[in-house]
């Protein structure tokens, strides 16, 4: 499915809702959760890899020294809330790639580097340097492996949504990678509109 695609108007709030588990809170509060909850499943012998979409996502990860060690790739956009942002990433990265992926769509060339940046197995920072990353989330989802051995987690902000349908705080969204995310996944793309 490495087709241009873009939302529909009236099905944006769909795609408002965390696609797996929430993690609600500050950036503070969500990480620490996050490194207690990793370091418990190492501890048990689990290993695990780190996908990560979204410019404060990745500094917080990268600021943390327990959980850099397990990014395997990470998509930024260099703006948060419209604001440029800065990520001092130093040599952490083996691979560096820049493109374009249009707001509010999935561009077909941005699957086609996502593929090649998993199967690389290098160490990637994939950077938008017109348009944005919200959204690709999803073919980073589609494309990443179903291993045995080993899980690989996605993870994305999630900003607070107030309106009068719905309301989801604050927090951070991780994705355990699994045959039926990828599903829903699937589900969510069928819902966008092919674009030419």
């Amino acid at each position: 499915m490495s087709e241009r695609l873009g939302i529909p108007e009236e099905k944006r709030h769909l795609f408002a809702q965390p696609l797996d588990t929430l993690i609600a809170g500050t950036r503070e509060e969500t990480i620490s959760k996050v490194v207690d909850k990793f370091k418990t499943l190492q501890k048990q012998g689990e290993q695990f890899n780190f996908y990560i979409v979204g410019d404060i996502v990745t500094k917080d990860f990268l600021a943390d020294e327990f959980l850099r060690k397990f990014i395997r790739l990470c998509i930024i956009d260099e703006k948060t809330q419209r604001n440029k942002i800065t990520i001092s990433h130093g040599d952490f990265f083996e691979e560096i790639r820049e493109f374009d992926n249009p707001k509010g769509m999935i561009a077909k060339k941005s699957w086609q580097i996502i593929k090649e940046s998993i199967r690389s197995e290098k160490r990637t920072l994939l950077r938008v340097k017109e348009g944005e990353e919200d959204l690709l989330v999803l073919p980073l989802i589609i494309s990443l492996p179903l291993q045995e051995m080993q899980t690989n987690f996605v993870f994305y902000g999630q900003p607070p949504l107030t309106s009068a349908i719905q309301q989801i705080p604050e927090g951070l969204v991780m994705v355990e990678v699994t045959k039926k995310i990828q599903k829903v996944v699937h589900r969510f793309l069928k819902v966008m509109e092919k674009l030419s």
